[in-house]
């Protein structure tokens, strides 16, 4: 995989999202990525687009201020 923003080798590892939504931050560890070697761009695949969105609607409706979950547990 080619990366979008410099043209750098891509390559499979996991990486750790983190979103703010209204009062709530959320941060999903370990999620799988690719990554570029050369600028350190971060790309998902689709599967796991969805899956943080899935997981991101869960934390969001327990209206906790702050929630770190593992992404291959939640």
């Amino acid at each position: 995989m080619t990366c979008f923003y410099c043209k750098g080798e891509m390559e499979e590892t996991t990486t750790t999202h983190v979103e703010e939504i209204g009062e709530c931050v959320i941060v999903i560890k370990h999620v799988p990525c690719y990554k570029c070697k050369k600028c350190g761009e971060i790309a998902y695949t689709g599967s796991v687009i969805k899956r943080l969105e899935e997981i991101t609607e869960q934390l969001e409706k327990s209206l906790t201020e702050v929630a770190i979950v593992n992404y291959s547990v939640a």
